[in-house]
């Protein structure tokens, strides 16, 4: 193992990255041994200062990290750490630990709201809330969920034969959105067809 600068306590800050969002998912603290042990399993292990012993992350929760890939900073002295994250990262249920915000621009989040858009049909999925329409069209099944992608389709077809710019970027975004809602019920990740379009395409 490289000789990482820690700290006067044995210890080295890793921040936790989705490998596929990029979103920064939490921060927590590693000495060698829990490092090797992230390395050696390929799943997260983490000291923690309040008990001062090893940690699993997932082991109580069942919201196991998958490790992708580990790299350090130019001083030596902090890691990034990039998983497939199972479940929620954060102890309160939220997906990132980082779930307040203090200043967030407009692009960021339009960056990041298909993702959101889809953890929140899935969240249906996994723990129905009444009256939902997400939920309706899980109850209704696939054949429910293909006949509204294909009426979405067609009212694409149609608003794209008008003037209106706003009509059509309506009429997709319903498309997206049962599209998403189809890609859930399958099982199909976001990633799965950006990876697609990159074989495509690169």
């Amino acid at each position: 193992m490289m000789d990482f600068r820690f700290d006067k306590d044995g210890l080295i800050p890793a921040i936790i990255q989705d490998v596929d969002s990029k979103e920064v998912l939490m921060l927590a603290y590693m000495n060698k041994e829990s490092l090797q042990k992230t390395i050696e399993t390929k799943q997260t292990w983490f000291y923690s200062r309040s008990r001062k012993e090893l940690w699993n992350k997932g082991a109580t929760s069942g919201h196991f990290q998958d490790v992708r890939s580990i790299a350090y900073d130019c001083d030596e002295d902090a890691l990034l750490i990039k998983v497939v994250q199972h479940g929620s990262a954060c102890h309160t249920g939220e997906k990132s630990c980082f779930f307040r915000e203090i200043l967030k621009d407009d692009k960021e989040y339009l960056d990041e709201i298909i993702y959101k858009v889809a953890d929140i049909i899935k969240d249906r999925r996994n723990n129905p809330k009444e009256g939902s329409y997400t939920n309706y069209l899980f109850e209704k099944g696939i054949d429910k969920m293909l006949k509204k992608v294909g009426e979405e389709a067609s009212e694409v077809i149609i608003a794209a034969k008008n003037p209106d710019d706003s009509e059509l970027i309506y009429e997709i975004s319903d498309l997206v959105y049962h599209v998403l809602v189809v890609m859930a019920q399958r099982g199909i990740e976001i990633e799965d067809i950006k990876k697609e379009l990159t074989g495509r395409f690169k």
